[in-house]
């Protein structure tokens, strides 16, 4: 009798354990949402990396786009053109 009920109580640990436990199921789903989650996130910030790249590029010295040159300028510094009214 002792030795069954060693063997159900052994039975239950590791029941419990897999399926609680640190390597458990539950454990395993909350690690494959945050995989999802991390790649999502992965995926947002190579987007903004390549448009980062794309407007370094267009303002380097091999490439110079004027109009994205004026809107920095503009953005930055403030600047306007003596031609134009700015209203606040």
């Amino acid at each position: 009798m002792l030795y069954f009920l060693g063997l159900i109580a052994a039975g239950t640990y590791f029941t419990f354990a897999a399926v609680q436990g640190d390597y458990g199921l539950f454990h395993r789903v909350r690690i494959e949402a945050e995989a999802r989650t991390l790649e999502k996130e992965r995926a947002r910030l190579a987007s903004e990396i390549a448009t980062l790249e794309n407007k370094t590029h267009r303002i380097s010295d091999d490439y110079l786009d004027l109009d994205l040159l004026d809107q920095q300028a503009r953005d930055v510094l403030g600047m306007v053109r003596a031609d134009e009214i700015v209203l606040r």
